[in-house]
């Protein structure tokens, strides 16, 4: 069997005419002119190549096989009679002599046409998705992968960084997410979690003395799916450094990034370095969110004393917050699907009304706003043609609501969002402390790990109340592109006291500090050096680079919706044995009364 190639199927060009050559790759497709004549198209990983099979035994070697098998073709090359300019063999074609069967295709239709397999249904794109893999378009975002990840480590190494790599089986650790947990055959009854990221590790190395560490990092997460996150697994460019402040590490990512966002990305242009630092309240106040997509130029404005006062109940007693749009001519109908839209994203209500060519208020609430017109035309700056968008209650809802409407607006008016370029920005200043939703009681807003600004004074003002603890700030911040966190990171917290400090105000003590962290906890009393770092999302870049809107589109074997790998049958039952090997019963879960009598 003939497999040693001498060309793939993108190299041969004019100079090779003449030459004897062997490739291979799959039978894309045939094109039969006559029972001895027919184009055949052969596509390996690099490209494509016309085949022209000019004598029947020739033809019958092709059109006996279903399209998709692997063959091996021997043959010369000569020039083309109907060039095309369009690939980068378009100038040759190869007349076989003799063609080798290397694996059949066993399947007379496909799930779908290779070359148009992003058109097919998802779920069966990912069930075949060796086959989506064959379709160039698919191909070359895992190519692009490749070339970042590599381009991402020499940056770091040429910065000083070692790659180590830290543990896949660990301890649970109440990170924010759930954990996928593995049960130990060993030890009945305890569980290994799988790291939702390498964050104690990191932090360990720094107090073994290691300087600055970086590991492009798998980290699994038991959560729901989105366009830009994929259910359990998922890689982040994992980054520490010791005896480093917040202006080290941005200043690190700030040099790593923008040559991979010029190099790789579809837009040309790229916000320079250094990136906008916005505190996190500021961000809120003008955009509605920590995730600012800079690309568009609406902001919002706290509309509470003028429209507070109109006879329209969701008002009353709100905060009312607006977007203030020039120039968006959209229909009803294109308006009702945008409220509808915030309504989705967000659980809450959204408002609107337009200011039309005569300078009249009209549409969605005009007749509540139209009492007090010449004000509220005077306060939020309107003029003809201009279009407001209103969320209202409390501080927090709309805000967000407002923020999403901000967003999906911009979206809609291209003389409102420059959209071909990547805009970077850092979120900085983010509050140590929140009070919870389920619990209404204080917790950790974010990375419990931070360090608070003011270290331990502060947090001992806000245990004797002379301080409000909603109002400490934590040395973190978040890289955005384009709307997406790209990054998180933080100065952490090394000292052993502040840490304790911090949990207490979470009615957490220090034996609850030492039980969920131990190694952490009694490292740090050896003398850590303070440290900082970060970690940009992989899958997430890749994403921003190629202008993909799912990421299911740049991995290489991803899950889909509902956490599946429909490829592997995954998660898929077990054995009896295995369950006994681990000590495990599984308890399912008990069905109500109404799906029992469906």
């Amino acid at each position: 069997m003939v497999q040693s190639r001498t060309h793939n199927c993108n190299e041969l060009r004019l100079s090779d005419a003449g030459k004897k050559v062997v490739l291979v790759g799959w039978y894309e497709n045939i094109r039969r002119v006559s029972k001895n004549l027919g184009f055949v198209i052969l596509r390996d990983f690099y490209g494509t190549t016309q085949i022209v099979p000019e004598t029947e035994e020739m033809m019958n070697a092709f059109t006996e096989l279903n399209t998709e098998s692997t063959v091996c073709v021997e043959g010369m090359v000569r020039e083309r009679s109907n060039k095309n300019p369009k690939i980068a063999t378009g100038d040759i074609e190869v007349v076989p002599e003799k063609v080798t069967v290397l694996g059949k295709c066993r399947h007379a239709e496909l799930p779908f046409e290779i070359n148009h397999s992003k058109d097919a249904d998802e779920n069966a794109r990912l069930k075949y998705r060796y086959l989506d893999l064959r379709n160039p378009e698919v191909k070359k975002n895992i190519v692009l992968r490749c070339n970042v990840v590599a381009e991402l480590r020499k940056a770091m190494t040429e910065e000083g960084f070692l790659e180590i790599t830290t543990p896949i089986l660990t301890a649970s650790s109440p990170e924010g997410a759930r954990d996928f947990l593995v049960p130990a055959r060993k030890h009945p009854g305890k569980f290994y979690a799988l790291p939702q990221a390498p964050q104690q590790f990191k932090q360990l190395l720094m107090t073994s003395g290691f300087d600055r560490y970086f590991q492009i990092a798998p980290c699994f997460r038991d959560e729901d799916a989105r366009g830009d996150r994929t259910p359990g697994e998922f890689y982040q460019m994992d980054m520490e450094m010791a005896f480093a402040t917040q202006d080290d590490v941005l200043g690190v990512l700030e040099k790593v990034l923008v040559p991979v966002f010029e190099k790789y990305g579809i837009y040309d242009r790229i916000t320079p370095a250094p990136f906008k630092r916005i505190p996190f309240r500021e961000s809120m106040e003008k955009y509605g969110t920590d995730k600012p997509d800079l690309r568009i130029d609406l902001e919002l404005v706290n509309a509470t004393d003028v429209l507070g006062g109109i006879d329209f109940e969701p008002f009353k007693g709100a905060n009312i917050e607006a977007v203030v749009v020039s120039g968006f001519n959209a229909t009803r109908k294109q308006i009702d699907q945008l409220i509808a839209d915030v309504e989705v994203q967000t659980a809450k209500k959204a408002y609107w009304f337009r200011v039309d060519e005569n300078g009249e208020i009209v549409g969605g609430i005009s007749k509540f706003v139209q009492p007090i017109k010449d004000e509220v035309i005077s306060k939020l700056g309107l003029e003809k043609g201009c279009f407001v968008g209103i969320a209202a209650g409390n501080k927090g809802e709309s805000v967000k609501t407002a923020g999403v409407l901000r967003t999906k607006l911009g979206a809609l008016c291209p003389e409102h969002m420059d959209k071909e370029q990547y805009q970077f920005c850092w979120i900085v200043d983010f509050p140590m402390y929140e009070i919870g939703e389920e619990s209404g009681e204080l917790e950790f807003c974010h990375n419990p790990f931070s360090m608070p600004v003011g270290g331990l004074e502060v947090l001992e003002k806000a245990a004797k109340g002379e301080f409000d603890p909603l109002e400490i700030m934590a040395n973190q911040y978040d890289l955005v592109i384009n709307g997406y966190e790209s990054a998180s990171g933080a100065v952490r917290n090394h000292d052993p006291e502040i840490m304790v400090k911090a949990f207490e105000l979470v009615r957490l003590g220090e034996d609850d500090v030492k039980a969920k962290f131990p190694a952490m906890y009694n490292a740090f009393t050896y003398g850590a050096p303070p440290h900082a770092g970060a970690a940009p999302g992989v899958d997430r870049m890749i994403m921003l680079l190629t202008g993909e809107e799912s990421i299911r589109e740049v991995i290489t074997f991803p899950m889909n919706k509902n956490a599946q790998d429909v490829m592997m049958d995954s998660p898929s039952a077990v054995t009896q044995k295995q369950l006994d090997d681990v000590h495990i019963a599984i308890v399912m879960p008990k069905k109500d009364e109404d799906e029992e009598e469906a």
